[in-house]
Parts: structure tokens; sequence; C-alpha cells
């Protein structure tokens, strides 16, 4: 029995046998993946025959019975016993005004020069084996805002002492902030420098209710109120500047003043007269108001949101319950509301002599809406942090801002890059609701274009519509694609 046995055993390493034909290959993954069950097998068969349909009917529509050119409205109307589909002929003769609304087709140039900076520097960044990073965010961040405003607008805007004394108060109070962040610093005079540019604020904010006279120094025309709180500004930026060399200090002195000098060079840069000839705002429309609106709400809202979510998990109890009434006050107030808000009431907040254009003011609002989503994106990775990484960047002695700028927020907004980017996505979709309150957008110019007598038929809206959400679908795609991108080469799924 033995010996009949160890027939059947073998004395060597067998070969592996071939896998069977239906599980490799091409049948192997349509059986697999289409096929595996007969339920399957019908719903594959039901889905593929109603997008073969879907697909032919979009590609007749599009292409085949479609209308490429002409000059007005007879090229798009059907003839006897022949269908007309996309007209696409209504998007090229409108495609300028898609792009730059009624912005002056000679000055259209300077849109072009802008939308080419803006790739020539952001391109650089969103490479990772680019060099100069740091340069090129520099004049991303720091220039290229300046250099649009004046090619967009024309410059030579009429600053008033209002203006100057708004902007040289907000200065003081980020110039206070940052020597607070620092280490080195006299604490007492930091202290003397928030104080001051708070009572800055309080000053303009009594100018717009107390009538003081006018003072004209240089080209800018101050009330008495707005000069005080001018100097009570430029008081706190002293103060802020002397913390970091009082009492044998080692602050970094540029960081401080970085926000003062930005500020001087806009009022030079706004005040000067560059030679190009001015185009309101209410000029712009299309591609350009949709990119602006998107761009700016974009840039502002993440800054805006961190310091939310700090602050509504900061253990100051004036800090927590403010970005707590701000975040739950904008997050419950619908957009549309927000950009009347910002339209009618704004004005009404503003210290005597400042004045927000109407594209200015729908800024404001989206940044602030939006920021209040961001805030509770990043505080979502702020709480995915482990105690330990807070334990540990405190035991190496580093204080709050030097934590969180080194150890906890890199880790954090690594966690929420797809939160992040849904809220950025969210945001550009959302700035067709501008239209609402004036703003021509790439939506709204659009609709627009539908009026035009030249340019009825009965496939023009459908046509607009179409090329509008191709253009949305685009920008929004390479956003997600870049935030894939961006994850992988972070590993922030933090595989097993």
């Amino acid at each position: 029995m033995k010996e009949h046995m160890t027939a059947y055993v073998a004395s060597e390493q067998k070969p592996a046998l071939p896998p069977p034909p239906s599980e490799v290959g091409l049948w192997g993954i349509l059986r697999r993946n289409l096929f595996a069950t007969p339920f399957d097998s019908m719903l594959t068969v039901v889905l593929g025959l109603f997008s073969l349909w879907a697909a032919w009917n979009i590609f007749q529509w599009a292409f085949l019975s479609a209308v490429f050119s002409g000059e007005n409205r007879e090229a798009c109307l059907a003839q006897e016993g022949q269908a007309v589909g996309a007209c696409w002929a209504f998007v090229h003769a409108k495609f300028g005004q898609f792009v730059y609304g009624l912005y002056p087709v000679a000055e259209r140039w300077r849109v072009d020069v802008v939308i080419a900076l803006l790739v020539a520097l952001a391109l650089p960044l969103a490479i990772p084996a680019a060099p100069f990073k740091r340069l090129n965010a520099l004049a991303l961040l720091g220039a290229f805002p300046f250099v649009a405003l004046v090619l967009l607008t024309g410059g030579h805007f009429t600053v008033s002492g209002g203006w100057v004394a708004f902007l040289f108060a907000s200065a003081s109070l980020v110039a206070a902030a940052l020597a607070a962040g620092q280490v080195a610093v006299s604490q007492r005079l930091v202290r003397w420098a928030t104080w001051l540019a708070l009572a800055a604020f309080a000053v303009l904010v009594l100018s717009n209710l107390v009538s003081s006279g006018q003072v004209r120094i240089m080209v800018f025309r101050f009330s008495g109120l707005s000069l005080v709180a001018l100097l009570v500004a430029l008081a706190s930026v002293a103060a802020s500047a002397l913390s970091t060399r009082a009492g044998g200090g080692r602050g970094n002195l540029m960081a401080v003043l970085a926000a003062p000098l930005a500020v001087l060079a806009l009022i030079v840069l706004l005040a000067g007269d560059f030679g190009l000839q001015p185009v309101p705002t209410n000029l712009w429309g299309g591609l350009l108001v949709t990119l602006v609106v998107a761009l700016i709400g974009i840039a502002a809202s993440l800054p805006l949101g961190i310091l939310l979510a700090l602050g509504r998990r900061s253990h100051l109890p004036a800090v927590r319950l403010f970005s707590i009434i701000f975040i739950e006050f904008w997050r419950g107030v619908p957009l549309i509301t927000v950009l009347f808000m910002s339209a009618f009431m704004i004005p009404l907040f503003l210290p005597d002599g400042v004045t927000f254009n109407q594209l200015l003011r729908a800024l404001i609002g989206v940044a602030l809406f939006s920021a209040a989503y961001m805030a509770e994106v990043v505080r979502g990775g702020l709480q995915a942090i482990p105690k330990g990484q807070y334990e540990g960047a405190m035991a190496l002695g580093l204080g709050y801002w030097q934590m969180m700028r080194l150890v906890i927020m890199p880790q954090a907004l690594k966690l929420v890059i797809p939160g992040i980017v849904n809220t950025f996505i969210g945001l550009f979709k959302d700035t067709s609701l501008v239209y609402i309150i004036g703003l021509a957008d790439l939506l709204g110019t659009v609709r627009r274009g539908f009026s035009d007598p030249n340019w009825i038929t009965p496939t023009t809206a459908a046509t607009g519509l179409v090329f509008a959400a191709f253009v949305y679908w685009l920008f929004c795609f390479g956003m997600s694609r870049y935030s894939i991108y961006t994850e992988r080469r972070l590993h922030t799924g933090h595989e097993r």
C-alpha cells in the first residue's frame, strides 16, 4: 500500500500551471469587471447601449450637424429638411466678449499680459523641480498683484487721506502681530504697538461719524481725525520696529516692516500716473471677472481660514468666541445674501473718504464667505494631528507660532488637501453668482449674448451654456488633477 501511494508524491518542484484562459487577458478583465454575474451582464449591456446612444447624439449635435462659421443668426437656422446642431458661429463671434467683457479692444493686450505673467509665475511654483522657488513666490505674491492692478485698471487712482490711514492702520496691526510672533523682541513695546494699532482703527471709525475739517498733505486730503489715525498707526509701526532692537533683542526688523513698506509701495503705485488709459471695473466681464474673483478669493480665503481655524482652537476666550461667531455667521448665510450685503452694507462701515467699487465689494464678500468654510476644513486637519506632535514641539522649546509654522500646520494642510481643493473648486463655480449684483462674469456674459437679436436661434442658448460649462469644467478638472498629483507626491494617504 505504501509503495502504491508514493507513486503519487512528487520528488521535485513542479512548474506552476498557467491561470485559466477565462481569467487573463482582455476577456478576463471584462468578465471580472463587467460580466461577473448575470445581473452585472444585464447592467453592462443596458448602460453600454445607453452610453453609445448618448455619445452618438452628442457627437452629432456638437460636430456633424453643427455650424462653425457664419455672420449672423441666418447661418444657424434650420433649412427645410435639414437639422441644425450647435451654433459654434455664435461662440466664435462673441468669443472676445466671453473673455474680456466690454474691455476696450485697443487695451485688451493688458489683460493678455496679466494672464501671461500669471502663468509664467505660477507654473514654476507648481513644478517641484523648478529652481528659485522663493524668488518666484515673492514675485507672484508680492509684485504681481500690484502690476496686475495697474495694468488692468490703468492706475492713477484718486487716493483719499482716509484710504491712506486705513491702509497704514491695517499694516500696523500686521506688523504688531509679526513682532509678537518673534522671540527676541521687547514684549512691552509689542503690547504698545498692538494697542496703538487698535486705537488707529477706533479713530477711523470715529472719523466716519464726526466731522473734523479737512487737511491737505501733498496730494492727499485728510479729515482731522483720519490724520490723527494715520499718526497713531505710524507710531504703532515705530513701536513694532523698536521692539526688535530694544533690550538687546535680535528680532527680524524687515519681517516686521514688510507690511508697512508694502502699503507705502501700494499707495505710490495707486497715486502714480503710468500713461495707461483708465478702464473702470464696470467694463470688465467674461472670463476676466471670473478669474479675478476666483483667484483673489482663493488667495485671501486660505490665510484667513488658517487664522480663523487657529482662533477657534485658541485658549483665549475672546479670540475663540470671535472666531466661532464669524465662522458660524458666514456659514449660515447664503452666498447670494452675502453678495447683496457686500454691495449695499460695506459702504456704511467705511471711514470718511474711503469708497469701494462694486467689484471690490464682491471680492470682500466672496473672500470672507469662503474663509469661513476654509476654516472648518483646516480645523479638521488640526484635530487629526496627534497630541504628541504638540508636546514634542513644545519640548523643543518652540513658541506657539513657531510650533504651528514648523510642525503642526504643514502636517494639517497635507491631511486636508482634498478638502482645500474642494473648497477652491466650489468657490470657482460660485463666482457665477456675482451676476446678480451687476457683474458680468463668464456665465453672465454668455447669457447676455443670448439677447442679441443677430444671434437668437433655437440652439444659441444651448451652445453658449455648453461652452461655459466646458470652460468651468476645464479649470475645475485641472485643479482636481493637480490636487491628486500633490497628494501622491506628499504621500498624504498614509499607506500602511
